[in-house]
């Protein structure tokens, strides 16, 4: 069962916690300094046993931060961000986790952290067997995700059942690793709902899906579960891309079926796309932000120049990919290809000033000019450090934004909704550099400019942490 923690004064727990991770600093420090050459591997396998249960402690311990962080139980005697500034990207920036991560810490603490009702009535953790185990280091990381996901599977029919498969999940955790876990949550499925009763609010629960980030080869992982009315669309389409039809590349749209070498997996990947880009094309999908959606591209001049020599020429190379809304890598033959089919956005930067010189379109909307051109010259959120893609964000006049003020690309920038309510809040001032680009200044910070989005930047040995704009 989970510790009772006597009350302690705040000086005096805030001394005896400081003073316990100085111990264990101090110890850590006094372990990388000493020699194990000689110490055989059954004292190596011991040791390594009890570093991994301390690492689960403290993970542990590291939970109980997150929920108390979450919801204070004293309260919040100070602040621990500027106004404005959301703990969680706090949290992100000290630890230098991804914000994901942040988020995922903070909705696990709260499954497995003492809770209180609306009236302050302490309440047991959600998962009170997964608890006790991840706080005394019974569980890793794995275990606590497959605990979770089994938990979460349980149709609505199995409901009262979930004491039961959370103890059963447990008690396994304490003596298998993940994967064993995850086909013990499968088998208490099957047992628990034999019947395999779903209904809709189940399906509604589980839809969901994930594209993963691009890899070097610049392919993307999509996964996930998608719902009877999701995967009757994606049938229909598949039926149509059969052997012959819609090949990639191809001049014509038929093709002799017995020259159609694509697998299965491959047709129907191209279905997906055919049937995304046939939807994107048509121009039925409204507006995102004020600009149709599209695919928007970006490119500078030189890369158009080498990529027309590239096709001309094979032994030359192609540029480096272009760069579009979403934050992704687009190569240049592709790009090529997509911009001959219209509806997109394309926009050509002079490589030595970054500023966007020629900006294509299939339809002139003035605001969504404007808005291209953010997305070719931002690429993203220009929060220093902001990882917001183009898509994703708002645009912010500067400077900032009156009635009958002029509204000019050069004085539009990215920002996303939370970094853009922060200068809306005047929690934070940008200025335009000379090059075009907003720079934020943030309490006394120096002004910065983001780097996440350049690429040729963040290779850039003279571009150093803190560099002012």
């Amino acid at each position: 069962m989970s510790v009772d923690r006597p009350f302690l004064a705040a000086e005096v727990a805030r001394a005896r916690v400081g003073a316990d991770l100085d111990v264990i600093d101090a110890a850590l420090t006094r372990l990388r300094e000493t020699s194990t050459d000689m110490v055989g591997n059954a004292f190596r396998v011991e040791m390594t046993d009890r570093l991994e249960t301390q690492l689960r402690v403290t993970g542990g311990l590291s939970y109980r931060m997150f929920a108390e962080l979450a919801d204070p139980p004293d309260g919040e005697d100070r602040p621990v961000t500027r106004p404005g500034v959301k703990l969680r990207d706090v949290l992100a920036r000290r630890l230098r986790i991804v914000p994901a991560e942040v988020g995922r810490r903070f909705k696990v603490a709260a499954r497995i952290t003492a809770r209180r009702s609306l009236t302050g009535t302490p309440l047991p953790p959600e998962l009170p067997a997964l608890a006790d185990a991840v706080e005394a280091g019974a569980v890793g990381e794995g275990h606590i995700k497959e605990v979770c996901d089994a938990i979460d599977a349980l149709p609505a029919a199995a409901a009262q059942h979930k004491d039961r498969a959370e103890r059963t999940l447990v008690r396994h955790a304490r003596k298998q690793d993940a994967a064993f876990v995850a086909t013990v949550g499968r088998r208490l499925a099957d047992t628990l709902n034999p019947d395999g009763l779903f209904d809709d609010r189940d399906r509604m629960n589980r839809r969901s899906m994930t594209l993963d980030r691009q890899g070097p080869d610049g392919l993307s992982r999509l996964s996930g579960w998608i719902t009877p009315e999701g995967r009757a669309y994606v049938e229909a389409v598949q039926a149509a891309v059969r052997p012959g039809h819609h090949l990639p590349g191809a001049e014509q749209t038929v093709v002799d079926a017995v020259t159609d070498t694509r697998t299965r997996p491959q047709r129907l990947h191209d279905a997906v796309v055919w049937g995304l880009r046939t939807a994107t094309e048509s121009g039925n999908l409204g507006a995102h932000r004020g600009v149709p959606v599209t695919v928007i591209a970006t490119v500078t001049v030189d890369q158009m120049e080498q990529a027309a020599r590239a096709m001309a020429d094979p032994d030359v190379p192609m540029p480096a990919p272009a760069r579009t809304g979403g934050g992704s890598s687009l190569p240049m033959r592709d790009l090529i290809r997509m911009a001959g089919n219209g509806f997109h956005y394309l926009t050509v930067f002079d490589g030595h000033s970054e500023r966007p010189i020629y900006l294509g379109r299939s339809t002139r909307i003035a605001t969504a000019d404007q808005r291209i051109v953010c997305h070719a010259r931002d690429k993203g959120c220009t929060r220093p450090d902001c990882t917001a893609g183009g898509y994703d964000c708002e645009v912010h006049h500067t400077p900032d934004w009156y009635p009958d003020g002029a509204t000019d690309a050069d004085t539009l920038h990215f920002a996303c909704p939370p970094d853009h309510k922060l200068l809306s809040d005047g929690h934070a001032s940008t200025t335009v550099t000379p090059e075009g680009r907003l720079a934020w200044t943030i309490g006394d910070d120096p002004p910065e400019i983001n780097h996440i989005h350049h690429d040729h930047e963040l290779l850039d040995d003279d571009v150093g942490d803190g560099e002012e704009a």
